[in-house]
């Protein structure tokens, strides 16, 4: 066995595991994974009708227009950060919470 020396003054911990099996009998887990799942489908689904709104009037003067969109992104942002923060981290990201 030889020895490897990089010149470092200290030894590197052990990597972290990728996955937890313990994780998977904890509630907040499961608690974590329905609220960014619901935040994600209800900011796609606010967002997306918004935009098809805009699209299908006749008229852009009786619609809510592109500021409305950008309102209606941010508004849902801020609706949904606020709302799950304290349950997942308020990612709206699903992939992020658990990757």
């Amino acid at each position: 066995a030889q020895s490897h020396d990089d010149g470092k003054d200290y030894k590197e911990p052990p990597p972290a595991p990728l996955f937890e099996p313990s994780e998977l009998t904890s509630w907040s887990f499961y608690r974590a994974g329905i609220a960014e799942f619901v935040a994600t489908f209800l900011f796609l689904y606010i967002t997306i009708l918004t935009v098809m709104g805009v699209n299908k009037s006749d008229s852009k003067c009786k619609t809510v227009g592109i500021q409305g969109i950008a309102w209606s992104f941010g508004g849902m942002i801020f609706a949904l950060v606020y709302c799950t923060a304290g349950i997942s981290g308020g990612h709206i990201n699903p992939a992020v919470t658990f990757g």
